[in-house]
């Protein structure tokens, strides 16, 4: 059986969304995967946005019931943080007990860059926790986003592959996402 794997991330959004899906799909079926991509299926016709979107969520919803496995682009989107779909998407295959990988192009942890959004003004807080000047504390803990996200990877016996891409490659870049097919073909 060829394992099918989701390929989840904020790439639907480039203006190269089709090169750069099709590249990714490419690399999947040279490791022997099937890949399942968002984006490659027709959308059926609605009668309004919502509907729209409605739609969407349900084709990727299937898609990752089909799927074996997720890749996760984790690379910083709109923000310091990943894309909240793709992080759905991860939180989604996680509960159903998939196996899971993400890889991000930033190689600054997300520790990092919290430090960066608040230009370094960060201040201990009578609780001992590092707050930025908006009274919230900051999440430290060595990983490349939120705790659920590696956390929930890790726990489940996967891995992020993390990758200094160049500033214009950020989503094209698939040195880190080739290294989660070769991690996922080698278990």
């Amino acid at each position: 059986m060829t394992l099918k794997i989701y390929l989840a991330g904020p790439e639907v959004f480039l203006r190269d969304a089709r090169q750069v899906l099709d590249a990714k799909a490419a690399l999947a079926r040279a490791y022997g995967f099937t890949p399942l991509c968002p984006g490659d299926l027709e959308i059926p016709p609605a009668d309004s946005r919502r509907g729209m979107g409605q739609a969407i969520s349900a084709i990727d919803e299937h898609m990752m019931n089909m799927a074996d496995a997720i890749i996760a682009n984790l690379t910083p989107f709109r923000g310091l943080a990943a894309d909240t779909g793709t992080a759905f998407e991860l939180g989604y295959m996680c509960a159903q007990g998939k196996r899971v990988y993400a890889y991000t192009n930033v190689a600054d942890d997300h520790h990092e860059r919290l430090l960066a959004y608040y230009q370094g003004n960060v201040r201990e807080g009578d609780d001992g926790r590092k707050r930025g000047p908006d009274g919230l504390s900051l999440e430290n803990f060595d990983m490349v986003d939120n705790l659920m996200l590696q956390g929930g990877i890790e726990r489940r016996g996967g891995a992020v592959m993390v990758h200094r891409a160049a500033p214009d490659r950020l989503y094209s870049d698939l040195t880190a996402f080739e290294a989660c097919l070769k991690a996922i073909s080698e278990t």
